[in-house]
């Protein structure tokens, strides 16, 4: 029998990380300058990566679960 709480728990999760996404997207919007922009680029890029990690997880787990 698959764990299903590691599944519950990675897609908890993901919707962190989507919800962290958001919120930087609309703080890169708000601000303006080299500086700032690069900072929210990179957290974004950190975030993202996250999130295709733990997709990849998932998918996984779920493939187990099959």
């Amino acid at each position: 029998m698959p764990d299903t709480s590691n599944l519950v728990e990675i897609n908890d999760q993901i919707a962190i990380v989507r919800a962290n996404l958001a919120a930087l997207s609309e703080q890169a919007a708000a601000r303006s300058g080299a500086a700032d922009e690069d900072l929210a680029a990179e957290r974004i890029a950190e975030q993202e990566a996250k999130l295709a990690s733990l997709i990849k997880q998932r998918e996984i787990l779920s493939k187990a679960a099959s």
